[in-house]
C-alpha cells in the first residue's frame, strides 16, 4: 500500500522496545487511544497496499532539553543532591550499556522538550477524510539529563500527540505531570530511585536506599501515599475517559483540549473501597460490555491480583491469586469471553538482590514458564488452573479466543524466545508470535507452533475482536539491534503445523528511516475486519524528521 507519510517533528524521545496493545475510539471524544510501551528508533517496512495517497507535513524542530535547570531547593535538598553525586561519581560500578545515558540516550533516543499546539502545514497529499480525532503515543522521555545510571525505562511519560480535523493536523508533546514529575520538576533534579539503574554495586545501592529513606523522612517526597510511577507506558481509553499508565503506578487521567493540547488531571483509582498502588499498562477492554479487565503484581502474597473495572469507571473488588510462588514480571495478559490467561514466566523480582548490590530484576533460567486460567466474572482463585509451557515468556499480547463450544482457549502472543536478554541486552532481544492452543478439558497445552520465522512484536489488532476469533493481525518487524524496521500483516486463518509463515503482506522502511510499533484504526463503518488504516510514526535518521505513516490496512499483498 502506498503510505500516507508526515514530516512532522524531527525526532521523538525514543526509547528501545516498544510494546503495542491496540487502539480504541471513543464515540463521544474521538479519540484514538494507542497502548504503546516506549518507542522505538528503527528502519524497514513494505506497504500493506497500494491505494494511500502520500501527505507530507512541514518539519518542526524540537530542543533537546536544558542540562542547566536551575536547583530553587533548599539547604537540606541541596545537601542531599551533593550525597547523590558522590554516590554517582565514586560509589557506582563502571555503567553497563543498558543503564549508561551515555548510550541509552543517544541519536534519537535524546530527550526533548515539551511542545505546545503547533499547526502542522500539509505540504503534500491529503489525510483521509475519515481520520476525526487524536493520535497519541506515550514513552520515557527524562526531564533532566542523568548524573548517573540511567535504564531505557526510566524516563519520565511524555504524550506525543496529532489532532486530525477536517484534514487538518495540530502537533503536540507534553510531560504526564505525575508526581514524580512534579516534585523533581520542583527541586530542579531528579531524586526518585530506580528499581532498574539504581542498584549498581553494593556500596552505590545501599547508599541510594539510605539517601531514599533520609528524603522521605525529611518530607521531600511521599511515594507510599502519593506513588512513584512515570506513567510512561502506555495510553488507555477506560469507562470514556483517557489515561496514561505505568505499570508501577496507578493510571494518571489526562485531557485533550479543543486547541490541541494535552492536561493532566491526576492520578486515579476508580473509585475503589480497597486500597491499592498500581494497575497493568495493558488493561483489556471489551469492546461489548466497555468492561475493562485488569491487575497488578506485588513481591509478597498475593504476587497476582487480577480485577475489573465497570463500564461506569468503578473498580470491582479483588481476585488475589496466592498460587503464584514467585513474583513474575508480568507485562501483559491474554483475554477471552470467559476467561483471562497469565503468563508467568522467568523474568522475575528478587528483593533480596538488592543485598548484591543488582537490580531487583533478573531472569531465573531455572524457572519453568507456565499459563494459568482463571474465569473472568470469578470470586476468587479456587478454580484457577496453571500449566507448564516451557520457552514461554509473553512480551505482548495479540489476542485470545474460545472455539468448540469453549473446550478451547487460542492464545496469540509474542515471545520472547532470548529471555536472558531482555533486561541487560534488550537490543538482542529475539521475539517470535506464535499461536498457542489449550484443552480446558484436559488441561493442557494441544498444540503451540509459531506464525512466521520474522521477529515481531508489538502486534494489533482490530480492537472490535478483541476477545473474539478474529482472522488478521499486524506487527513491527524487529531487527538487530533493536530496530523497528517494517510492519507486516498476518492472516491467522492461515495458522497449522504444516504453516510456518502466516505473512500475507509487509511494508519496509526506506534506508535510515526507523518505525514505532503500528496502530488499527477502523472505519466509521467498516464491513469487514481489515477495513481500516494502519497507522505509525517513522523517524528518518539522515534528514532528522520524522513521518506520520498512515497505510491501507485492508490492501492486498
Amino acid at each position: 500500500m502506498e503510505a500516507l507519510s508526515s514530516s512532522f517533528l524531527p525526532r521523538f524521545p525514543d526509547c528501545n522496545l516498544s510494546s503495542a496493545v491496540g487502539i480504541e475510539k471513543n464515540p463521544q471524544t474521538n479519540i484514538i487511544a494507542i497502548y504503546s510501551f516506549t518507542n522505538f528508533h528503527e528502519p524497514v517496512m513494505n506497504l500493506i497496499s497500494n491505494s494511500a495517497e502520500g501527505i507530507k507535513f512541514k518539519t518542526m524542530h524540537m530542543h533537546t532539553i536544558s542540562m542547566n535547570k536551575t536547583d530553587k531547593q533548599s539547604l537540606l535538598a541541596n545537601m542531599f543532591k551533593s550525597v547523590d553525586d558522590f554516590v554517582c561519581n565514586h560509589l557506582d560500578l563502571p555503567l553497563r550499556p543498558s543503564i549508561d545515558p551515555k548510550h541509552v540516550l543517544s541519536g534519537n533516543f535524546s530527550p526533548v522538550d515539551e511542545l505546545p499546539p503547533t499547526p502542522c502545514e500539509v505540504v503534500q497529499g491529503s489525510l483521509p477524510s475519515c481520520l476525526e480525532g487524536v493520535y497519541l503515543r506515550n514513552g520515557p522521555n527524562p526531564q533532566f539529563i542523568p548524573r548517573g545510571p540511567y535504564h531505557l525505562f526510566d524516563g519520565d511519560g511524555m504524550l506525543h500527540m496529532i489532532k486530525i480535523s477536517k484534514g487538518k493536523a495540530t502537533f503536540c508533546s507534553r510531560y504526564v505531570k505525575t508526581y514524580k514529575y512534579t516534585v523533581e520538576h520542583d527541586l530542579g533534579h531528579p531524586v526518585f530511585p530506580s528499581g532498574f539503574s539504581s542498584f549498581n554495586g553494593l556500596m552505590a545501592s545501599m547508599a541510594r536506599v539510605v539517601l531514599s529513606v533520609a528524603r522521605v523522612l525529611a518530607g521531600q517526597f511521599n511515594p507510599v501515599i502519593n506513588g512513584f510511577g512515570m506513567a510512561n507506558t502506555s495510553v488507555a481509553l477506560i469507562s470514556g475517559k483517557l489515561y496514561a499508565l505505568g505499570e508501577s503506578d496507578l493510571p494518571y487521567e489526562i485531557q485533550v483540549t479543543s486547541d490541541g493540547d494535552i492536561i493532566t488531571i491526576g492520578r486515579h483509582d476508580f473509585h475503589s473501597s480497597e486500597p491499592f498502588l498500581s494497575v497493568t499498562a495493558h488493561p483489556k477492554i471489551d469492546p461489548d460490555t466497555g468492561e475493562t479487565l485488569a491487575f497488578r503484581f506485588h513481591v509478597v502474597p498475593p504476587r497476582l491480583t487480577f480485577f475489573r473495572i465497570g463500564s461506569d469507571g468503578r473498580k470491582g473488588p479483588d481476585v488475589p491469586v496466592f498460587s503464584m510462588k514467585s513474583t513474575a514480571l508480568i507485562h501483559d495478559f491474554a483475554v477471552t469471553k470467559n476467561y483471562a490467561i497469565f503468563n508467568d514466566g522467568q523474568m522475575v523480582i528478587s528483593p533480596l538482590e538488592l543485598l548484591r548490590g543488582r537490580p531487583p530484576m533478573r531472569t531465573d533460567p531455572v524457572k519453568v514458564p507456565r499459563l494459568g486460567i482463571i474465569r473472568r466474572y470469578t470470586k476468587d482463585e479456587s478454580g484457577m488452573w496453571w500449566i507448564d509451557v516451557p520457552g514461554l515468556n509473553m512480551s505482548h499480547s495479540v489476542n485470545a479466543w474460545e472455539e468448540d463450544d469453549g473446550e478451547t482457549i487460542v492464545v496469540v502472543a509474542s515471545n520472547l524466545s532470548s529471555v536472558e536478554q531482555a533486561l541487560e541486552r534488550l537490543d538482542l532481544a529475539q521475539l517470535t508470535l506464535e499461536e498457542i492452543r489449550i484443552s480446558v478439558k484436559a488441561k493442557k497445552v494441544i498444540a503451540r507452533h509459531p506464525l512466521s520465522s520474522k521477529v515481531l512484536d508489538m502486534p494489533v489488532i482490530n480492537p472490535a475482536y478483541a476477545g473474539k476469533k478474529n482472522r488478521y493481525a499486524y506487527a513491527a518487524v524487529v531487527a538487530t539491534p533493536m530496530m523497528i524496521v517494517g510492519v507486516v500483516k498476518l492472516d491467522l486463518s492461515l495458522s497449522s503445523d504444516d504453516c510456518c509463515d502466516c505473512v500475507v503482506a509487509s511494508r519496509m522502511y526506506e534506508a535510515g528511516c526507523t518505525g514505532n510499533e503500528p496502530f488499527f484504526v477502523p472505519n466509521d463503518a467498516a464491513a469487514d475486519e481489515d477495513d481500516g488504516f494502519l497507522v505509525t510514526y517513522v523517524h528518518d535518521e539522515i534528514r532528522k524528521e520524522s513521518k506520520f505513516l498512515i497505510m491501507d490496512a485492508k490492501s492486498p499483498p
